[in-house]
């Protein structure tokens, strides 16, 4: 998750449910002004976006910034797509695993750093049913052994 000072504006916790990570990447986003206006005052959802790599590019999608109140004319389409910053030999790699069956990437949360908003992007491998069932019974279990740890230190 993201390094120490950055504010969590939105977490996707359905990634960690839907996905086995691999990897994670910190990116920047080019946004513009009403853009990051909303997302300081938390009104973003990044329960559906995914990222896309194309001609050496990354771009984020179906990221949802609500438009800014006070923006008027100047506001932005809350679902556009959005160009994410990495460095080259970040791109070259997460081509080359992306390019390996079933890996995507997926966004984690979206934080602010010294003022600039930043996304935890992930390359993940998609979960099959019996291992979401298996995720909820271990954590339902982990969930029941301190229910019981904290019964008997009563």
């Amino acid at each position: 998750m993201p390094k120490g000072g950055a504010k969590v504006v939105a977490r996707n916790k359905k990634a960690l449910h839907d996905y086995h990570i691999e990897d994670s990447f910190e990116a920047g986003i080019v946004l513009t002004g009403t853009e990051i206006k909303s997302i300081r005052q938390g009104r973003v959802n990044i329960k559906d976006s995914y990222a896309l790599v194309d001609k050496g590019e990354v771009y984020l999608l179906n990221l949802h910034i609500s438009p800014f109140e006070q923006g008027n004319r100047f506001n932005h389409d809350p679902t556009r797509t959005r160009k994410l910053l990495l460095h080259k030999t970040e791109i070259a790699k997460l081509i080359g695993q992306i390019k390996q069956k079933g890996f995507t990437l997926v966004p984690l949360d979206l934080h602010m750093r010294n003022g600039y908003a930043k996304v935890q992007l992930a390359l993940a491998k998609g979960k099959k049913l019996h291992d979401k069932r298996q995720t909820i019974a271990k954590r339902d279990a982990q969930r029941e052994i301190q229910r019981q740890l904290k019964e008997r230190s009563r």
